[in-house]
């Protein structure tokens, strides 16, 4: 039963970033979009919608964060 409301609950196309690198001494730009993701500091982690603004958000950053399938979905 847990798992059928997790799955109710996981947000349909989510995914969630989690923060891996620092934005010292990057760009002001790969920081504001750190910041722009609610990201900000090393394992922080936020889900979010998978929408084509947010993956090119998270290209910009990639070796910055890591990318996860959202809770719930396979």
């Amino acid at each position: 039963m847990a798992d059928a409301a997790k799955k109710k609950n996981a947000k349909a196309g989510s995914v969630t970033v989690v923060q891996t690198g620092s934005s010292t001494r990057r760009p002001a730009d790969q920081h504001a979009t750190l910041v722009g993701l609610g990201l900000g500091r090393i394992g922080k982690s936020r889900e979010l919608n998978d929408t084509p603004a947010i993956r090119g958000m998270i290209a910009k950053v990639a070796h910055l964060v890591r990318v996860e399938a959202a809770a719930g979905e396979k």
